[in-house]
């Protein structure tokens, strides 16, 4: 009954926060646990009270401000810079700029909203399918929590108990392979679909462009330092980018209007309302899976299938697959963590950090497929894509992303090159 009333609310077009909630109501009213109404508001008011999602609003802002001062127009021209004259070219510059916003933003729901904003409509005017551009800048904001910065990476060193500064470098590797794997991706589809050809710059205005972006690049620097340095938490880093993006666009580039910073809020305000809805609704959603002990009934199962550490993984990923699907990647981190830590390093012998990228890109590809899929509802409520659609589109690059998971469970190196 549950999955048919999901099922009903999603083709009938519910706001995908309205559709959780009611969900789970009607799994506590149809399944004799009435008493768990009582706690309901509390796991909905519990689903934003992690202080990491602070870092959430704040990178946002950051955005925003980065958008205002004209921060990620020039990083988006570096990135046009980079790719010259060629076929798709804004598909390459859509997947380049979300790689430099990955080592910005850290948030994948957050990159997503800032970049679709922009990406977008600015590609739908150049003729690419808006499906397409909605799709490949989601994907690309998968980025986001695999590059450093990246909250998950963070949660997840503090719940393994290993180096904040290995878990975060860890990720490079990983991150520059996916956004390889991307770019190539981009290039098939539009040789496929002759997606119109982008415009060279001349060589002076080229060298231009990449001087102009060059103090635009002090942003990303700002956060490495202040979180691999030791100096501050993932929001003291979001809070550090804002200030520099101010700094730079009121005395570098001179494009910011304080007069303009009411509205800079108003919309970060937005996103931000949109993306925390779907997290708390994600908490009473996941709060009712973990109730019928889905986690638990999961571990037990594990233990008893392999002893050999790949097939492990492998069974560890498709069931992280499901539940990336079904709850907020966060909230899953937290859930299942502490139950597969024990089992993978102490009976398998794994390194926490290698299972630490595995578990995180796994959870993160869940951001981009249905019923929670955050990344994919953000990307189609400010882009005006139909999720089915959108997903149809997006079904590409989520096969790259299990492929590389797949290259990464039996290539640890790939995750410790850069820290053993």
């Amino acid at each position: 009954m549950t999955a048919l009333i999901f099922l009903a609310l999603m083709i009938l077009g519910v706001p995908v926060f309205a559709v959780l909630v009611l969900s789970s109501m009607v799994y506590i009213g149809g399944g004799g646990h009435a008493a768990l109404f009582d706690n309901l508001l509390v796991q909905l008011n519990g689903g934003l009270g992690n202080f990491s999602l602070l870092a959430i609003p704040l990178f946002i802002i950051a955005g925003e401000l980065m958008n205002e001062c004209g921060i990620t127009t020039r990083l988006i021209a570096l990135s046009r810079v980079l790719v010259g004259s060629v076929r798709g070219g804004l598909a390459y510059v859509n997947i380049l700029a979300n790689a430099m916003m990955a080592a910005i933003i850290g948030s994948a729901i957050a990159q997503t909203a800032v970049m679709t904003r922009i990406m977008v409509p600015e590609m739908e005017r150049a003729g690419y399918p808006k499906a397409d551009a909605a799709a490949m800048t989601c994907a690309g904001g998968l980025l986001g929590p695999i590059i450093p910065p990246s909250m998950p990476l963070i949660i997840f060193a503090v719940l393994a108990q290993v180096p904040v500064a290995d878990m975060l470098i860890s990720g490079l590797v990983p991150g520059l392979i996916m956004a390889a794997s991307f770019l190539v991706l981009a290039g098939v589809i539009g040789f496929r679909r002759n997606y119109p050809r982008s415009e060279a710059y001349a060589r002076a205005e080229a060298l231009r462009v990449v001087v102009r972006a060059l103090p635009a690049l002090l942003v990303p620097l700002a956060i490495v330092a202040t979180i691999v340095g030791g100096f501050g938490s993932p929001t003291e880093a979001a809070a550090s980018a804002a200030l520099v993006a101010i700094l730079i666009g009121a005395f570098v580039y001179r494009e910011l209007d304080l007069r303009r910073l009411p509205a800079v809020l108003e919309r970060a305000g937005r996103n931000t309302a949109m993306v925390l809805a779907i997290v708390a609704a994600s908490a009473v959603f996941g709060w009712v899976i973990i109730y019928g002990r889905m986690p638990a009934r999961l571990a037990e199962l594990l233990t008893g299938l392999t002893d050999n550490k790949y097939v492990f993984l492998l069974v560890v990923m498709l069931a992280l697959l499901v539940l990336g699907t079904l709850i907020d990647g966060i909230a899953a981190l937290i859930i299942t963590v502490p139950i597969l830590l024990p089992i993978a390093t102490g009976v398998y012998g794994l390194d926490p950090v290698h299972l630490g990228i595995v578990v995180t890109l796994t959870l993160v590809v869940g951001l981009l497929t249905p019923p929670v899929g955050a990344a994919l509802y953000v990307a189609s409520g400010i882009s005006g894509v139909r999720p089915i659609p959108l997903f149809r589109a997006v079904l590409p690059y989520i096969a790259v992303s299990v492929a590389l998971l797949l290259v990464l469970c039996f290539l640890p190196i790939l995750s410790t090159v850069l820290i053993r």
